[in-house]
């Protein structure tokens, strides 16, 4: 079961490009423990989570949203939208060098990143279980809690 329903609900989404992340809002009392807060790599008093360690920092530049990869006036971003199901934007993704994966709003805010390694857990910028990412097939989803959905600001 497991992402495996994730992805599946992410062909129902509206057909994007390739690389667009689909945005679901998910029940977190209905994922697998190994995917949600419960499960130690993905809980967020986890050093390697922590919004302070130095990858995952607000404060690394790599982060920060006024960085040109992390622009939403780069033109790589535009193909890297994060969409809903009825295909509107709430935003975009972006990789650091490092390896972690931070999302920003339209506006260019970061409002939440997945570590580098050992999870694939979301956190928002100041800490909190925000929700999972699935990776399939050159494709991923951003499965997401209501609360993490509503820091997009739609």
């Amino acid at each position: 079961m497991r992402m495996s329903v994730l992805a599946g609900l992410a062909c129902c989404l509206a057909t994007a490009a390739a690389a667009d992340a689909p945005l679901i809002v998910l029940d977190q009392t209905r994922l697998p423990f190994d995917l949600g807060p419960g499960h130690p790599a993905n809980n967020p008093a986890s050093p390697a989570n922590s919004p302070n360690a130095a990858w995952n920092s607000s404060g690394n530049t790599a982060n920060a949203g006024t960085a040109w990869p992390n622009r939403p006036s780069n033109p790589a971003n535009e193909q890297r939208l994060i969409i809903t199901a009825d295909g509107g934007v709430l935003g975009y993704y972006a990789p650091n060098p490092g390896g972690v994966l931070n999302l920003f709003d339209v506006t260019g805010r970061r409002v939440a990143y997945r570590p580098a390694r050992g999870t694939r857990s979301l956190f928002t910028v100041t800490g909190q279980w925000c929700g999972t990412v699935d990776g399939t097939r050159g494709r991923f989803v951003l499965a997401v809690t209501p609360a993490c959905a509503a820091r997009f600001g739609r």
